[in-house]
């Protein structure tokens, strides 16, 4: 049987995770198609109901894949209740009727060259350690590259004088790196696609408003998952900052810790699980920084968010900075979505202009 491998989508990640897959194990890659109301709908159907969303969107995806040929699949695992997903996906799917194998790269939250190794070696048994480190790093700078392009259009999308012309410079830059395999070619193009984003026009007045986003990991990822949330504030001219991208997650996070503890310990003196302590840290950076309001994210029942929401809104209170809760799940209105946001930014708004 002809061997096919897939993953779950997550947002524009798929572009350099698929490039990595395909490159190091020389199989045909089925990437999962974006995410839509179809993939929560089977997700759920076959979940259990005290599962977190992120958990229905995966499971969404490989019915997906599966359906369409899949035979290998991929789970990154790690994290929170995140990590014990893996097994209970493949029993869920298996008892579905479907063949396949399954494979979980991430064990215990950390990210081991030689267990990966070892895993990518098993299905391409021609890898080298040579040309597993070349991909590596061809992935780590591709995301590297990727989420800073992001950054510079959250910035700047709000603001643009043609629009989609930043949607669209960003399609030309994942087009572009998708097809090089070379480190210096990768640099270039990012190089080239940093200055045509700075140079994109735009209309910026100085006294605009400034958002942050927080919350849990999926939700910040995956624009489907929070009904595509930083376009719906860029169409009210606000400035986005949000925190949470791949790269962070991989090996910014673990090098950042021990300074986020020690900037929190005055409402926390001990990790959260997940990203809750990294979200209270944060809330005191926006304020810091003179933004104008906190938007918290999250999939309904996410155990380490529920726990850091008090504290987060605590540390909001004192810093006195508007922050607004955001829960999400295959339940989750689209237009009660747009009124709570509406109301939000007429109350920063409002709050600007009489500081003004």
């Amino acid at each position: 049987m002809k061997k096919v491998i897939s993953f779950p989508h997550l947002g524009d990640y798929s572009h350099p995770i698929g490039k990595l897959i395909r490159r190091i194990t020389n199989l045909d890659v089925l990437e999962a198609p974006p995410i839509t109301k179809k993939t929560i709908a089977l997700g759920s159907k076959h979940s259990p109901d005290s599962v977190c969303v992120p958990f229905k969107y995966n499971l969404g995806n490989y019915i997906e894949v599966l359906e369409k040929g899949a035979n290998i699949l991929l789970q990154a695992s790690g994290g929170c209740r995140y990590r014990y997903y893996a097994e209970v996906q493949e029993t869920i799917l298996k008892d579905l009727g479907y063949e396949f194998e399954f494979i979980q790269i991430i064990g215990k939250d950390h990210l081991k060259f030689k267990e990966l190794f070892s895993i990518f070696k098993k299905l391409n048994p021609c890898l080298s350690k040579k040309r597993f480190i070349h991909e590596l790093l061809m992935t780590f700078l591709y995301l590297e590259y990727l989420d800073k392009i992001d950054e510079l259009i959250r910035h700047r999308v709000g603001f643009e004088k043609e629009t989609g012309s930043f949607f669209r410079l960003k399609q030309e830059f994942l087009k572009e790196s998708d097809k090089t395999n070379s480190i210096i070619k990768l640099t270039m193009i990012y190089i080239k696609f940093k200055h045509r984003v700075k140079k994109n026009k735009i209309k910026k007045s100085k006294n605009i408003i400034k958002v942050g986003i927080i919350g849990e990991l999926y939700t910040a990822m995956e624009p489907f998952s929070t009904y595509e949330l930083e376009q719906m504030l860029a169409k009210y001219n606000i400035e986005i900052k949000r925190f949470t991208n791949l790269t962070y997650l991989l090996w910014k996070k673990k090098l950042k810790l021990p300074y986020i503890k020690w900037k929190s310990r005055k409402y926390c003196k001990y990790t959260l699980g997940a990203d809750g302590l990294d979200n209270v840290y944060r809330t005191l950076w926006l304020k810091k920084h003179k933004y104008d309001g906190i938007i918290h994210t999250k999939p309904t029942g996410c155990t380490p968010e529920i726990g850091a929401m008090p504290i987060i809104m605590n540390a909001a209170k004192d810093n006195k900075i508007p922050i607004i809760f955001l829960s999400f799940d295959e339940q989750t209105s689209n237009e009660g979505l747009k009124t709570r946001i509406e109301a939000f930014y007429d109350l920063l708004k409002n709050r600007k202009e009489r500081k003004k």
